[in-house]
């Protein structure tokens, strides 16, 4: 994903979550993101650009374990 993507990315994701979110550039991959809380990784935002139509996916993994309080 380009920079300026990321950063809108980022910004949406502060606005609609809070300020502890942050989307980063993933190294070696052009086609995805990471989403963060604090220092937490918490899923990937991939971009889907077909035909021409383009949209963001956020794929996000909950463990089982992780739902007992």
């Amino acid at each position: 994903m380009k920079p300026d993507e990321i950063k809108k990315l980022d910004s949406y994701f502060k606005r609609m979550f809070g300020p502890l979110f942050a989307v980063r550039a993933r190294p070696r991959k052009d086609d995805s993101c990471e989403v963060y809380r604090e220092d937490e990784f918490i899923g990937v935002i991939y971009l889907d650009d077909e035909d021409g139509d383009r949209s963001f996916n956020f794929s996000m993994a909950i463990l089982d374990v992780d739902l007992d309080p």
